[in-house]
């Protein structure tokens, strides 16, 4: 009976089961209450919902790969239609739309097979647009520094020569043509000269005297490169030599002879930075703009880039006995045997053997 009730005291009772689960409920549940709280829970639960909302709209398209999907968006479609507005200056009728669309959709699908193929690999103009896009890029990056104005007028009173104003002249003339006159023109000349000393620009013995010109007969505010283009260098440098005021000459130019009456002469100036200063802004701008970079060749073994060219041998004229006019040239090729070539043709080779 001992053994038996010393058994029975070990077994626990109903109450203390009762107890243990019931305290195991109370941690889970407080613990579920916990994770309920948690907003790293919140945060799992947003993103699968918006999982399933993208899968069930994306529902009916899997199987497509985007590498054959042809997608233009609208800012395409903006392009697409400011360029037709900037070629024909109208609006693209929905017909003429379309036809670019389809076009459009045409280059897109040879072009991403090309890609595929691997066409644009060791492609020279591929490269060649490339580089240039990376030039667009630098420069576009360089030109987003803003010069304040103090650098400007700095970079202006270091550079002020370059924006120099030339002289300008107004002027009045007489031609007296060799055509006509021959040459006694520059005689004629001299002698309208004594009759006219002391008239006035607009006088009408002056211009009675006169051959009639091709051209103007009076020039208004021109610089001296613009009378050089039209008279030549000569007649601009020994016009801004005269005094205005009164009929002066003879002056020879390209056409003949002329007598001059000069109106006005501006001299020649450097402007203040406030009058150029946008022009200021340009050239400051331009000077940075990065400039292509050469790669320096060096002799061949000394640089990644190669600047060898493949060694051809030098020609040997031999006595040619097939014909008067052929010649015959030998070479180290590795095989035997002579090559028969045009006089013309063996002296190119022998040219440009020698430039090598």
């Amino acid at each position: 009976m001992s053994s038996v009730l010393t058994v029975a005291d070990k077994a626990p009772l109903p109450s203390e089961k009762t107890g243990k689960h019931g305290r195991s409920r109370t941690l889970l549940f407080s613990a579920f209450k916990r994770w309920v709280h948690e907003p790293l829970l919140h945060f799992l639960m947003l993103g699968l919902a918006l999982f399933a909302v993208y899968g069930y709209m994306q529902r009916g398209r899997g199987g497509v790969e985007s590498s054959k999907q042809i997608a233009l968006t609208l800012d395409d479609l903006g392009q697409m239609d400011k360029y037709f507005e900037s070629q024909w200056h109208r609006q693209p009728t929905s017909q003429e739309f379309q036809a670019m669309v389809e076009d459009k959709v045409r280059e897109e699908v040879p072009y991403r097979e090309g890609i595929a193929m691997g066409l644009d690999k060791d492609d020279t103009i591929v490269k060649r647009r490339m580089a240039q896009k990376m030039q667009f890029l630098a420069e576009d990056v360089a030109a987003a520094h803003e010069p304040t104005p103090a650098e400007l007028k700095t970079w202006y009173e270091k550079n002020g020569k370059k924006f120099a104003l030339p002289s300008r002249a107004s002027f009045r003339h007489l031609y007296f043509s060799p055509d006509s006159r021959g040459q006694s023109a520059r005689d004629d000349a001299v002698k309208a000269l004594a009759k006219i000393s002391g008239q006035p620009e607009d006088s009408k013995l002056a211009s009675s005297l006169a051959d009639r010109f091709m051209f103007q007969d009076y020039y208004g505010d021109r610089a001296p490169e613009q009378l050089a283009k039209e008279f030549g260098p000569k007649f601009a440098q020994a016009l801004f030599e005269l005094i205005p005021g009164s009929w002066q000459g003879p002056i020879e130019s390209g056409y003949g002879w002329h007598l001059v009456f000069v109106d006005s002469v501006i001299p020649g100036r450097i402007p203040a930075f406030e009058e150029v200063e946008p022009d200021v802004k340009t050239a400051w701008l331009g000077i940075r703009k990065p400039r292509p970079s050469r790669p320096r060749t060096k002799p061949c073994g000394l640089s990644t880039l190669s600047c060898c060219r493949p060694h051809l041998p030098r020609l040997q004229p031999v006595p040619a006995r097939l014909h008067p006019r052929a010649t015959t040239v030998q070479g180290d090729w590795g095989f035997s045997g002579a090559t028969v070539l045009s006089a013309t043709k063996a002296r190119r080779l022998k040219d440009n053997d020698e430039r090598m």
